[in-house]
């Protein structure tokens, strides 16, 4: 007694369902390969599985774009006609976009402005007030950012100076205990005289300023 009929029907496990198409795709392409070697046939097959991956099989003596031009040929149809309308749609919409930008650029720039109207000319003058109040508070956040670091690097030189001093005192001491040190600060500059009680012939003066 013969098998009846299988009812076709969406397998419902998606693990099972996975399965059963890997193993009738493998067969499919089996299939494709045998007629390809058998007939010296050109074959081509595109598979979309339900997860959105794409399987292909192609003959090894053709490109897919091979057949599908032979497959125009032969039934006389354009495949591309439409997406080629659309391509060309969408360039003159790009190109009509480049042209206002490039408008806009040179009217920003004082050129083009004879066919504006009045109302056109108040609000370019606008939009170039309210970017150059932009443009304006950036240079002072960067002027002030600038100023920050200057400050820093003249808080730094003068905590060397300042240690640099302290070193030659200390040095200076431990040389001679009759050791005399004196700082002046007239605002333009510092000058530091060392010196000894004794006045005797190791007397000098030492001047920092800075640059």
């Amino acid at each position: 007694m013969g098998r009846g009929k299988m009812e076709l029907k969406r397998i419902e496990n998606a693990t099972n369902r996975q399965v059963t198409f890997s193993k009738r795709r493998n067969g499919l392409f089996k299939k494709a390969r045998e007629l390809t070697i058998l007939c010296d046939a050109k074959v081509s097959i595109l598979i979309c599985s339900s997860t959105a991956k794409a399987h292909e099989y192609i003959s090894p003596s053709t490109t897919t774009k091979q057949l599908l031009d032979l497959y125009q040929k032969t039934l006389r149809v354009d495949l591309w006609s439409s997406h080629y309308e659309k391509m060309l749609e969408n360039l003159g919409a790009v190109e009509q976009v480049n042209r206002i930008l490039k408008k806009q650029i040179r009217q920003r720039m004082g050129e083009s402005l004879n066919d504006l109207t009045l109302e056109e000319l108040t609000g370019l003058e606008q939009d170039i007030l309210d970017g150059l109040k932009i443009i304006r508070e950036c240079k002072d956040q960067v002027l002030a950012r600038q100023i920050n670091t200057f400050k820093r690097k003249v808080r730094g030189v003068q905590k060397e100076n300042k240690s640099l001093q302290d070193g030659f005192i200390i040095n200076a001491k431990e040389e001679d205990p009759h050791y005399e040190y004196e700082l002046v600060d007239n605002g333009e500059h510092c000058d530091s005289d060392f010196g000894f009680q004794n006045e005797g012939p190791g007397i000098f003066a030492l001047r920092l300023q800075p640059n």
